[in-house]
């Protein structure tokens, strides 16, 4: 049983970017079939509504036994404090701009919502499913993908390639999975490509994988609040914009950091490209 132990965790120890497409590809199947179950049992008796009790079943719940389960992952390969802990790796003052970026959208949103039209239940739900929403999608991609890169020893541009990318894969399955087009779920991995980049470098300046966990899960709830609420004024412009502003920012800060790291690797011998 020890030596199973310890070849579970020597396969995972070794890193590389293709392990990552596994784990991430096992999760989304992981996280259909949870969806899958939940539907069929406990969501058998909550209509699809659009309520908060629709939202806290069919979306929050299988993404909240996803966490669990991405926990349990960390737990058998020894890798909890890691992904929690407080990171190392130097950061760049330029990098605040995607925190800020993201943080004046949110801040837009939540000031720009009809909460009396909303409601306080499903203003709570969507809290409740932001944080688990957030929870996932930052330990999967800028958790384990992240940490896989960097074991095998990839340069951080090829990290943070690699973290937005599998971000950005995980949403191709809108097209299948929900009622909305071809071109609607192009745009979306386009936008989440460039907000992966952003969520990469919250974890670079923040120093923990807690700061893009806390974007993200504000994040979620208040542009999809903004979105079905909404509240005339310029308040919103920002959440409005949000799209383009989020796929702007990002493709200014990856060039950046592509130069910043070039430059960082000829200035320091040995370096990781």
């Amino acid at each position: 049983m020890e030596d199973r132990v310890s070849g579970w965790r020597w396969f995972w120890e070794r890193g590389g970017w293709w392990r990552a497409l596994v784990l991430a590809a096992a999760y989304y199947a992981l996280y259909e079939l949870l969806g899958w179950v939940v539907d069929a049992t406990i969501g058998a008796s909550v209509p699809r509504d659009g309520g908060a009790g629709d939202l806290l079943v069919h979306t929050g719940l299988p993404i909240l036994l996803g966490v669990l389960s991405l926990l349990a992952f960390a737990a058998s390969v020894g890798w909890l404090r890691e992904l929690f802990g407080r990171q190392t790796l130097r950061s760049r003052r330029w990098m605040w701009i995607a925190v800020v970026v993201v943080l004046a959208i949110n801040v837009s949103s939540v000031l720009s919502v009809d909460y009396g039209a909303a409601g306080f239940p499903l203003v709570g739900a969507w809290l409740l499913t932001g944080v688990v929403i957030g929870m996932a999608e930052e330990l999967l991609t800028r958790g384990f993908v992240v940490t896989l890169m960097r074991r095998a020893g990839h340069g951080e541009i090829a990290v943070a390639l690699m973290s937005a990318g599998v971000f950005a894969a995980l949403h191709i399955g809108n097209v299948f999975t929900s009622d909305q087009g071809v071109v609607t779920t192009a745009a979306q991995v386009v936008y989440t490509f460039f907000f992966g980049v952003c969520m990469y470098l919250a974890l670079r300046v923040t120093r923990t994988i807690w700061g893009p966990i806390l974007l993200h899960a504000s994040t979620d709830p208040t542009l999809s609040l903004h979105g079905e609420y909404p509240e005339s004024g310029l308040v919103g412009i920002l959440s409005s914009l949000s799209t383009y502003l989020v796929t702007l920012s990002g493709l200014v800060l990856l060039i950046v950091l592509v130069v910043s790291e070039r430059r960082r690797v000829k200035a320091e011998p040995g370096a990781l490209r």
